[in-house]
């Protein structure tokens, strides 16, 4: 569908996207996803793209620019290989980017983003814990002042580069209960009672490492607290927004590889003579398909605009994020049901992304959630 908020700089940005992900990540995402991670050397051949530079400024290795549209091509662009996990084991970084550099100190900025922006070390947001995850008011993980350091302990879970990221971006609760007492810490992930355990025998994500950390009186000095002490909360809220837009993105290049692979099998595939295109039941499900891409495209359009002119739309990135998850399980499960049998063999984009729809509805905020949040944000 035209875009009518294109301009030079971005069509020129997604041709770059799309040469990379057609040359340096389709050919082998499947070998990735079945040997269960990515070379490291994909990192840093993204980062040179300077897709993790989006609002960060340049003397930190940054863009010193931001657009809205371009991250979410950036992610669509990724989610268009069909392989979830290869982008979950490179973003996992972005929603630690942002906290860095507008909480954390000059020295901690100084050091590590230009590292985690080119791709040269990973970073993760650790916040969800065994005992909660949408409900971040309900953290458990705890830090107690001792003198000029904190002393954390904890868990948490289904950290996204959990087993590789060199630093982490740690709620933990300073505190009484509920929505104030929670703070962020800076802790590098060599840090003396730090441990880290791989999740494995996930359904999708296969290439992406997520993993459960444990904090066993560990000690970071106080400088590494980000941001005003039981004041992290707000930060934590406001980092979910470009979350939920950048999983929508990712989520809008699915659905557009699930068309594209129910076109090419269509016009292939010949039953009784005739291609299978020929048929008016398979040419339903095609346009139903198309016009749900069209409808979470256009949404995703309208948010990025509101972005890029300072408005913070929460009601409709909620929207948008559980309107785009249940169209791509309409997506993916039509076009596995057009492929037939060939769809069910592991190997071809479409597997893998019926197999991913859940962690995309899941990630960033449920469906429940989202819907749950929309409404309050409506004023209701």
């Amino acid at each position: 569908m035209l875009n009518p908020f294109d301009t030079p700089d971005r069509v020129e940005f997604r041709k770059v996207l799309r040469n990379f992900v057609s040359k340096e990540i389709m050919p082998y995402c499947n070998q990735w996803d079945e040997e269960g991670r990515i070379p490291w050397e994909l990192h840093q051949k993204t980062g040179e793209l300077g897709v993790w530079g989006f609002g960060i400024e340049k003397k930190y290795g940054g863009l010193g620019m931001d657009d809205c549209f371009m991250r979410v091509t950036f992610n669509e662009e990724l989610g268009f290989c069909g392989t979830g996990g290869v982008s979950a084991a490179m973003n996992g970084r972005m929603i630690s980017i942002e906290p860095i550099q507008r909480l954390a100190s000059e020295e901690i900025k100084s050091r590590v983003l230009p590292e985690i922006v080119s791709g040269r070390k990973g970073s993760s947001l650790a916040i969800t814990e065994p005992s909660c995850g949408s409900d971040v008011a309900g953290l458990r993980t705890s830090a107690r002042k001792d003198g000029n350091h904190f002393i954390i302990n904890g868990s948490k879970t289904f950290i996204t580069g959990g087993m590789t990221s060199d630093y982490f971006v740690v709620g933990a609760r300073t505190g009484g209960s509920g929505l104030e007492g929670i703070s962020l810490f800076f802790i590098d992930a060599d840090t003396k009672g730090l441990q880290r355990t791989p999740l494995e025998k996930k359904m999708g994500w296969w290439c992406s490492d997520q993993a459960t950390l444990y904090f066993n009186n560990l000690r970071v000095p106080a400088e590494n607290l980000m941001g005003d002490e039981d004041n992290g909360f707000i930060s934590i809220m406001e980092n979910f927004n470009y979350e939920r837009l950048s999983l929508s993105g990712g989520v809008l290049g699915m659905m557009k590889a699930c068309l594209d692979e129910s076109v090419n099998w269509a016009k292939e595939r010949y039953t009784f003579g005739q291609p299978l295109i020929s048929r008016q039941v398979i040419r339903h499900k095609i346009a139903d398909m198309s016009a749900r891409i069209d409808a979470v495209e256009a949404y995703l359009n309208q948010v990025c605009w509101l972005f890029n002119n300072g408005k913070k739309p929460i009601a409709e990135i909620s929207k948008l994020k559980f309107f785009a998850t249940k169209a791509l399980e309409f997506c993916a499960s039509e076009a596995l049901q057009i492929l037939g049998g060939a769809g069910y063999l592991r190997g071809n984009r479409v597997e893998r992304i019926y197999r991913e729809v859940k962690v995309m509805a899941i990630g960033g905020g449920s469906e429940e959630i989202m819907r749950d949040l929309a409404v309050r944000q409506m004023g209701l």
